[in-house]
Parts: structure tokens; C-alpha cells; sequence
């Protein structure tokens, strides 16, 4: 029997629907059902490495977490990641398919329709429910044509859509009226209620605008979401964490936030921990004397190292180091802390070919068309100087890069207080976060014990039911129950 599904679209981007989705994700595993999430496209620098190898939106890591599986590419048969600002790298079921620019992809969509399908029945046939997330808004009516991520999608698989506004940003009834003005009466009709998120306040005082709602609409509103503060992985190029101000804590880590950062997740653990205060630097200015200094991935590192050279942060950096700053590089960080780096082919198609790196470690990269796409992990072994106290724990990740380093490397290169490392999510392992900071804590003769201990595993799960127990709470789970049986 093939599975029920539901879709969560939005009246526009940033409106919640990745969360929302992960919540009902979580409400139906819950409840006792086999529950999947799907996207078709996906834009984002945030991926993830299933344990196949494929490369897939790290919003539906997060949401198949929540459903208790483990992620697939199926459930993001394509995505996106911006290399310039009318450009992407093209991934389809979890391998690039070249670098397009955003007309060539939009004359392309067409013929991408049958992997989007492909993987949605593949979904269909393996789950009893199936949470759906659209991308943007369907009142984008410029791109109607050869819809596969919205309304047209819903079409394709008969999918009742929700159709979620944003009160925290304002305008929400316009929001919500005018995308449903906008639609086709046939895509009205396939709209079965409307939700009102990130609401503060006393939900009596929105009743009488609810019910005008209902009446200009004609669809009812099946739930008002209260705002929460939930802390689950965000997409990359809307995350708050970016503008957060914060002062200096027990210990102070500094992540610079390069233009084209991607996997800034990787450092999640550090926020976490109530003494430590994260920063993201873009500026010389607001860099200071952090006690840790951490270079991220990106989708473009030879621009990003230019952009570093350019704005005085990599002379800041190299200072820093030769003070004594625990500096470490992930991926493009890391590449960008040796010697050379080269892109013969243009892979990365940023009209740069070569470029000195930091010369802070030893190490030569040259850019290939085929990406390393894999699932690594291990133990710790022979790491000197300050993070010395690795050595012995478990570590697992996955990498993603189209660099290559010319010498085989360990998992973490480097030594005395330079590092680097190709594992995109090092620090989740358990250990691994807190042995760096008390490491720190012990270089700067500060006493670790005043971190406190952080279990990764143990809080996410309490992330996604407190996320579950917030949209259950604003939302009307029976009449959801009955849309999802075809009953509304």
C-alpha cells in the first residue's frame, strides 16, 4: 500500500517549514508510523554524506533524524549549492552533475522530473506517511512553469498541501491571502488549511482575524504555532547564529564566517556548552584574542582565501598562530592553512587557477572534477601539541570536498597549535568537542571543570521532542490526521 503523504509550502522562504516538517516528522514517529521526509530541490551549502556516499540538504538530515531512520538521498532527490550568485553545483541522487548556471538549470528542470518521482515512490513504497516540504513559495508564479517543488509537485503525487505564514515577520494575513489569491483555483483547492507560525503572545486576540481569514480564503486555519526556541541545525544562508552577538565567556571561540561558508553546523557543539562563548568574525575589527580560532568549509576556496587575504584577516590569523591561538581548519579551512592550492580545471570556476595557501601546515591541494564524497570514521592517533588529548577516542564524520591533498593525511594534520581536518562533523562524536575545550581550558591555565559535561546524542533527541511537543501543542493534530486520510 503505498504510503499517505502531506506537504508543508510556505508563503515565502524562512517561514519555518523546515522546522515544521521536522516536527510532524517527529509527532508521526511518535505516534507509532513509518514516516519519511521528501524535498524534490534543495539550495543550500549545508550537506550532508549519507552512508552510501551520496551528498544530500542537511534540513532533511535533520528531519529524518527526527523520524528516527537514517537519511537517504531519495528524500532530496536534487540539490542545490550556489557557487556564485546566478550559479550552482548540481546534485542529483547524491552526485554532481556539473556546475549550471540558473538559466541553463531552469531549461534543464524538465528532464529532472523522473528522478524527483523516482525517489518520491521509492519513498512511497518503503513508508506508511511521507511529510513533504516545498521550497519558497508557490506564488512565485514566474516559475510556475515546470514546477516540481511546490504546487506542481503536489500535483504529481495528489499530496493536500498546509500552507504556513510567518507572524513574526508581519504582514501574515497578506501573507497568507495573497498566496492563495495568486494560485490557480485548481492548487486553492488542493490547499487544506492554513497555519500561522512563530506566534508570541495570546492567541484570543488573533480570533477575530483567524475567522476573516477563513472567510476571504475559504480554507480554515488548522493551527496557530507558537515561537520556540528549539535548537536544530538552520539552513545555511538564513541562520540567525550569524548575527548573534554574544559576550566573552569562560572561554572565547572565534568561527570565521567566510562569504561562501558552507558546514558551518560542524561547530554546533561548541554553542552548546553554557561557558563557552561561539563568535561568527568577518571582520579584523571584531576578531579580539579568542582562546580558539576556526576556519570552515566553503564552496569556494580559492575566492574565500583571496576574500581572507583581502579583508586583513588572514594576517590576523597568522598573528594570532604565532602568539600561540589554537587555530584549526575544516575542509576549505584546512586547505586553506598549507602551502598551495591549485585548480587547474577551474572546478570551482572562480577564474582563479593558483594560489599560495597560509603556509601554516605542509600540504599542497589540487582541485579534480570528481568530488570525494565518503563516510569516514576511527580512533585518534599520533596528534601532537595542544590537542594531544584526542589521542585514544572514537571520531566519525564524512568528508566532502573536490580537493585533493597530494600526501595521504590523518584525521587531524598538523601540531603544536595548528590543525586541520577533512571530517565535516568531527566534533559531534562524544568527547570530541569537550577534550578540544578542555584542552584550551589547560593551555590557558583555566580549570576545565567550569565547561560542564554535554552528551550530543542524549540533547538532540530532546531537541526534536521539545520541537514536537511545541507543534503538537499549536497545531489541530486531528483534523491533520484527517486530511492525511483524504477525510478533508
Amino acid at each position: 500500500m503505498a504510503a499517505q503523504s502531506i506537504m508543508i509550502q510556505g508563503t515565502m522562504s524562512n517561514v519555518g517549514k523546515s522546522l515544521l516538517a521536522a516536527g510532524l516528522c517527529r509527532i508521526f514517529h511518535q505516534d507509532g508510523y513509518r514516516v519519511a521526509p521528501f524535498k524534490s530541490q534543495n539550495m543550500a551549502l549545508n550537506s550532508f554524506i549519507t552512508a552510501q556516499g551520496g551528498e544530500m540538504g542537511r534540513a532533511q538530515v535533520v528531519q529524518a533524524e527526527a523520524a528516527g531512520i537514517e537519511p537517504d538521498v531519495s528524500m532530496n532527490p536534487i540539490l542545490l549549492k550556489p557557487t556564485t550568485d546566478a550559479g550552482s553545483q548540481v546534485i542529483v541522487n547524491g552526485r554532481p552533475i556539473g556546475n549550471l548556471s540558473a538559466a541553463e538549470y531552469y531549461q534543464k528542470k524538465q528532464a529532472l522530473v523522473p528522478a524527483v518521482l523516482e525517489a518520491y515512490h521509492s519513498l512511497e513504497e518503503a513508508y506508511d506517511l511521507v511529510v513533504i516540504e516545498g521550497a519558497g513559495s508557490p506564488a512565485e508564479i514566474n516559475l510556475r512553469q515546470n514546477d516540481f517543488v511546490n504546487m506542481g509537485l503536489a500535483e504529481m503525487v495528489d499530496a493536500p498541501v498546509l500552507l504556513v505564514g510567518d507572524i513574526d515577520r508581519g504582514g501574515v494575513f497578506a501573507q497568507l491571502y495573497g498566496t492563495i489569491a495568486l494560485l490557480e483555483e485548481s492548487e486553492r483547492r488542493r490547499v487544506k488549511g492554513l497555519i500561522i507560525n512563530k506566534f508570541r503572545g495570546d492567541r484570543a486576540i488573533l480570533e477575530p482575524g483567524l475567522a476573516q481569514l477563513e472567510a476571504l480564503c475559504g480554507i480554515p486555519v488548522v493551527g496557530v504555532v507558537p515561537y520556540t526556541q528549539v535548537d536544530i541545525d538552520e539552513e545555511d544562508s538564513l541562520s540567525r547564529r550569524f548575527d548573534r552577538r554574544c559576550a566573552r565567556k569562560l572561554l572565547d571561540v572565534a568561527v570565521i564566517r567566510l562569504p561562501r561558508i558552507s558546514n558551518f553546523t560542524d561547530f554546533s557543539p561548541f554553542e552548546r556548552y553554557e561557558n563557552v562563548s561561539v563568535r561568527y568574525v568577518d571582520c579584523v575589527g571584531d576578531l579580539g584574542r579568542p582562546d580558539l580560532i576556526l576556519l570552515p568549509g566553503t564552496k569556494s576556496t580559492l575566492a574565500d582565501l583571496a576574500w581572507l587575504r583581502q579583508s586583513g584577516l588572514e594576517a590576523a590569523l597568522l598573528r594570532a598562530a604565532e602568539a600561540g591561538t589554537l587555530l584549526m581548519g575544516i575542509c576549505g579551512g584546512y586547505q586553506m592553512l598549507g602551502s598551495q592550492i591549485e585548480d587547474p580545471e577551474q572546478v570551482e570556476a572562480c577564474g582563479i587557477t593558483r594560489m599560495k595557501g597560509m603556509g601554516l601546515l605542509e600540504m599542497e591541494t589540487v582541485f579534480a572534477p570528481e568530488k570525494v564524497q565518503r563516510q569516514t570514521s576511527g580512533t585518534f592517533s599520533g596528534v601532537t601539541g595542544v590537542l594531544e588529548p584526542l589521542n585514544g577516542l572514537r571520531y566519525e564524520g564524512y568528508e566532502i570536498h573536490m580537493g585533493r591533498s597530494r600526501e595521504e593525511r590523518p584525521a587531524i594534520n598538523g601540531g603544536g597549535n595548528v590543525y586541520g581536518s577533512y571530517i565535516h562533523g568531527l566534533f559531534d562524536a562524544p568527547g570530541v568537542a569537550e577534550a578540544v575545550l578542555r584542552a584550551v581550558c589547560l593551555r590557558q591555565g583555566i580549570d576545565p571543570e567550569g565547561l560542564g559535561a554535554f552528551d550530543m546524542t542524549q540533547y538532540r533527541q530532546q531537541q526534536y521532542d521539545l520541537l514536537a511537543r511545541t507543534v503538537r501543542q499549536g497545531l489541530d493534530m486531528e483534523r491533520i490526521y484527517r486530511i492525511l486520510k483524504r477525510e478533508e
